[in-house]
């Protein structure tokens, strides 16, 4: 709250976004195997939102690109060829199978629909906008790469020099890879420049002011590169700034090494040169999991001119699910306060005739659809390809079991499958989950994407709305926490951000795994402790399922405890298994 008011305090009229659901590809595939988080745009609008940054009334909901739009760039063969799956995924590097052609072309258009309007917003009002996908400077006239299949930009600029814009257009790339898209797309337009920094060679680019820096080049080389950048910017009746978040020091596919200050730092400067003249701003690439922070921090330094950081316990997620709860009247999940005599016996703990109507004595069915309605879940799986979405609750020995269900090709598969209970841990009420499975059967493992232990199908790459959805559940009962007992280590190392071991030595071995095995792939690492090829201080290691917990209000961790295991515990691997036999 505190860091909210200081933002505040430097109030200024809201930045105007554009922005759409639908800016989330319908790809769970691309995280795991690119580090780029989809939900990026939401997250960096709902944490906007929670800053007061950007109002609702300043969300617009852009519109799709006409092809007629599009064809002012790109070849008549090439956008034809944009339905069929095998280009679509080659550009996106993933198997073609059940390639979701409709609902990814539906976000490239919204997105560069809102490019378009984002551009022609700033040009007749000569103000700073902000267009929450897009920057696809990859895309050539033939052929798309780099996971850009169009090219907004392109495509705007030539909207506009149709609409009558005539003087000098300016582009920003300030993604981490060079813009050779943008360089093919405009090279025969005269009035634009395009001045770029990047940490790749990719040889001379037609018409660019290309800076290539050394690979983990850092603040301080970057900033004295920008300055020199800014200074030979020509003035521009409109700018449009790529604010790449691949620049971080984390980031999968980039290599410049910012720090977070450092890609703040980056939006100030740049901000300032434009001095709140028409500009559109872009996030360009990002293949972090704080890359949705360099896309909201680019909106804190354009809008109010903050060099305030982002906490690292700042959930945009949680904040926009909670104000989602706070809507949601209590008899739309729980239902009637009549009760049939089959809910009263299950309100009551009893067994009911007719089996469970009441997922933990609370939430009737037809509650549980309507609040995943109301959260987006449904929606998302809508675009994955499934219909007739249906949830189903039954009784297990301990607890009970949620299903949900979805039909694909005349086919009802099971696409979210848990087992709940209410449980204590350190003598405190807990929902407890016994088993959670998030199934895409639409999906396929492949060399680029390999199964994981445990794993039946490809995941639905919505296990941060599940837990999200679980605390709200928990909350709700009254509970203090959600908790589980992860199977495998990269069930643990995707909770890790939100859940913790209960026990500090458990939680500070875990943190020395993660340390000492950080060098290899999450894939890689998984393998071979359940393989057994991971040892502990000279002794065999095996992993310890021990239960993880996410306390509703904070709970202080006991640091020194978990520092001192975490010192304690090496792990290393090696080639061969160990048995029980063989170590006697």
């Amino acid at each position: 709250r505190s860091f909210t008011n200081r933002v505040r305090s430097l109030w200024r009229p809201p930045l105007r976004v554009w922005y759409d659901p639908a800016y989330r590809l319908p790809l769970p595939a691309l995280e795991a195997l690119t580090g780029l988080e989809t939900r990026r745009a939401d997250l960096a609008l709902w944490s906007l939102m929670a800053l007061r940054v950007v109002r609702q009334k300043s969300v617009h909901a852009p519109g799709r690109i006409r092809y007629s739009d599009l064809a002012l760039v790109h070849s008549a063969e090439y956008l034809e060829s944009l339905d069929r799956p095998e280009v679509l995924a080659g550009i996106f590097t993933l198997d073609p199978g059940a390639f979701p052609c409709d609902e990814v072309m539906t976000t490239l258009r919204l997105a560069c629909g809102g490019t378009l309007q984002a551009a022609r917003y700033a040009w007749r009002f000569a103000r700073p906008t902000f267009n929450l996908l897009g920057g696809f400077h990859h895309a050539g006239i033939e052929r798309g790469a780099g996971l850009c299949v169009l090219n907004d930009i392109a495509v705007a600029v030539a909207c506009l020099r149709r609409e009558g814009l005539r003087s000098t257009v300016a582009i920003l790339d300030l993604d981490a890879h060079p813009p050779d898209g943008l360089a093919e797309c405009l090279e025969h337009d005269r009035n634009v420049w395009i001045g770029s920094i990047s940490a790749v060679d990719w040889g001379q680019l037609p018409g660019v002011d290309e800076t290539v820096l050394p690979h983990d080049s850092g603040d301080a080389t970057y900033a004295l590169a920008l300055e020199g950048l800014l200074a030979r910017m020509p003035q521009a009746e409109l700018t449009f700034v790529i604010a790449g978040g691949d620049v971080l020091k984390d980031d999968h596919m980039g290599a410049l090494a910012l720090s977070m200050d450092g890609a703040r730092q980056r939006d100030l400067v740049v901000a300032e040169a434009l001095g709140g003249r028409a500009s559109v701003w872009l996030p360009g690439g990002g293949y972090s999991s704080r890359a949705w922070k360099v896309v909201a921090g680019s909106g804190l330094a354009v809008a109010w001119g903050s060099r305030q950081p982002i906490p690292a316990d700042h959930h945009p997620m949680s904040l926009r699910f909670a104000r989602v709860a706070a809507s949601i009247q209590p008899e739309a999940l729980e239902g009637s306060s009549w009760l049939t005599e089959d809910e009263l016996l299950e309100v009551m703990g009893l067994p009911s005739r007719q089996g469970p109507r009441r997922l933990l004595g609370y939430y009737t069915i037809e509650g549980l659809e309507y609040g995943l309605e109301r959260y987006g879940f449904l929606a998302h799986l809508r675009r994955l390809g499934f219909q007739k979405l249906r949830v189903e609750v039954g009784e297990m020995s301990e607890g009970q079991r949620f299903r949900l269900y979805g039909t694909a090709n005349e086919e009802e598969h099971v696409l979210v499958e848990s087992g709940l209970s209410r449980s204590e841990l350190a003598d405190r009420p807990v929902l407890y989950i016994n088993w959670l499975t998030l199934r895409n059967p639409l999906e396929r493992f492949s060399a680029r994407r390999p199964q994981l232990p445990g794993q039946e199908v490809p995941g639905l790459g919505m296990a941060e709305e599940s837990l999200e959805l679980l605390s709200l559940m928990a909350r709700r009962l009254g509970l203090e926490a959600v908790a589980f007992r992860p199977a495998h280590y990269h069930v643990a190392y995707a909770a890790r951000h939100r859940l913790a071991f209960l026990d500090e030595a458990r939680q500070g071995r875990f943190e020395a795994m993660l340390r000492d095995l950080g060098s290899m792939s999450l894939l890689k690492a998984t393998r071979a402790v359940d393989e057994r090829r991971v040892w502990l201080n000279g002794q065999p290691y095996a992993w310890e399922s021990e239960p993880m917990v996410a306390w509703l209000e904070p709970v202080a961790p006991r640091r020194d405890l978990i520092d001192a295991a975490a010192a304690a515990a090496h792990f290393e691997v090696r080639q061969e298994p160990w048995s029980d036999e063989s170590n006697g």
